[in-house]
């Protein structure tokens, strides 16, 4: 019976945790409604976990354990699920280290809308060329890899877009 509840407690904490990071980056992409509902019941269901887990006659190390396996857990499968559920678009920032002519016709070849940003570098006082892309985050390994296999000392930026309007993303 004791083992039976450690395993309650473990699995039910992977499911509240998994839902918090997934509300959570809802959340951060300017969604309200998914937060919304998905906080109802992480909440509800991390309420009768803690009281459970807090009323527990036995050993309250191998509970503790539970609790925080199954935190860990969560977090990790929340973090998996939250790449694989919540679309996004990122921009890619990169500074190469000679004339990127080249790489940017591999780039719009491959069906990616290319920006070309003149820097003025005062540190070496070579003026280089930034490239900004803006793609769907799943597109970003394919990018990386262009870019890497073109210049693997690349200098690149990502960063998380909140929202898009207008222009091209692949």
């Amino acid at each position: 019976m004791f083992v039976l509840t450690c395993l309650k407690i473990f699995a039910a904490r992977i499911l509240d945790v998994t839902l918090g990071t997934l509300r959570t980056s809802f959340f951060v992409k300017g969604k309200t409604i998914e937060p919304f509902f998905i906080a109802f019941f992480e909440v509800l269901i991390w309420f009768v976990v803690a009281r459970e887990a807090l009323n527990t006659e036995g050993n309250m190390f191998f509970i503790a354990i539970s609790y925080a396996g199954g935190y860990a857990t969560g977090t990790l499968l929340g973090s998996i699920l939250s790449g694989k559920l919540i679309k996004g678009v990122v921009g890619v920032q990169v500074v190469v280290k000679d004339d990127c002519d080249d790489l940017i016709n591999i780039l719009r070849e491959k069906g990616y809308a290319v920006s070309i940003i003149e820097l003025k570098n005062d540190y070496d006082g070579k003026n280089k060329d930034m490239l900004y892309i803006g793609i769907n985050k799943n597109k970003l390994k394919e990018v990386t890899k262009i870019i890497r296999d073109y210049d693997e000392s690349a200098f690149i930026v990502v960063n998380e877009t909140k929202s898009v309007q207008n222009g091209l993303i692949k």
